[in-house]
């Protein structure tokens, strides 16, 4: 008589872990002989648990990786790429980002460079990070706008303060006077205290005439370059092929 009741409490009280495995062991036979300890420890389980998924799916919610199946464990290490196996595979740990270091992926075309990014992001997520990715040309457009609009204060505050910043697609058009002001504010205030991913198809040494203008391309590169882990790409395109 008490199952109704039961189930009804825990789901107001917004355990729905518990409610669910109060629900699976009243189902089960052998339920009788667990201790009333043993009860109580499964269903604190489940509801751990089942909080702890719904926290990583929103910060997946909230990355909005372009990719957001992608997974570290996914990675085909035999594709033509020259990925240093051993590198990523200690990029996945996710220290780096503890340490607030950086990391660049370069390479050309189609050689899986904003998967691999993703899939470090995936994983950071699962790690219980927040992570944000940004196609770098379309958030120099949101940026642009933001600054008209009222936005930017807000937009600015999401981009600073998550664990992990994915800037996609460095490159390879000259960046404006806007551009340049807007990257340098990002790359200050997240210097040592946030992580950030860029890919791109430039080398590099390519970057500072990228910038464009050398007191900011300076500024911008030293904060980025100095403390970040490279991971250089070279291969046909993968496009055709899983990543």
């Amino acid at each position: 008589m008490l199952d109704h009741p039961t189930l009804n409490h825990l789901r107001a009280l917004k355990l729905d872990g518990m409610a669910e495995a109060f629900a699976e062991l009243q189902r089960q036979d052998d339920a009788t002989e667990l201790s009333h300890a043993e009860w109580l420890g499964l269903l604190i389980d489940r509801e751990a648990a089942n909080r702890s998924t719904k926290r990583y799916q929103s910060r997946m919610r909230a990355a909005k990786l372009r990719h957001g199946g992608a997974a570290i464990e996914d990675v085909n290490y035999r594709a033509p790429r020259q990925l240093d196996r051993d590198l990523f595979r200690q990029l996945a740990h996710g220290d780096w980002i503890g340490k607030r270091q950086n990391l660049i992926i370069t390479g050309p075309c189609g050689v899986g460079k904003t998967w691999l990014a993703c899939a470090l992001g995936q994983k950071a997520c699962r790690d219980g990070r927040t992570v944000l990715y940004h196609r770098l040309s379309r958030l120099f457009a949101d940026l642009e706008l933001a600054h008209g609009d009222g936005r930017f204060p807000r937009l600015f505050r999401q981009i600073i303060r998550t664990d992990l910043l994915i800037l996609d697609d460095w490159g390879p058009e000259r960046l404006t006077t806007s551009q340049r002001r807007d990257l340098m504010e990002i790359v200050e205030d997240r210097y040592q205290n946030g992580s950030i991913i860029i890919t791109s198809q430039l080398p590099v040494d390519a970057w500072h005439d990228v910038i464009g203008e050398p007191t900011f391309a300076d500024a911008i590169l030293d904060r980025i370059v100095h403390n970040a882990h490279r991971l250089p790409l070279d291969g046909p395109s993968l496009r055709k092929n899983e990543t």
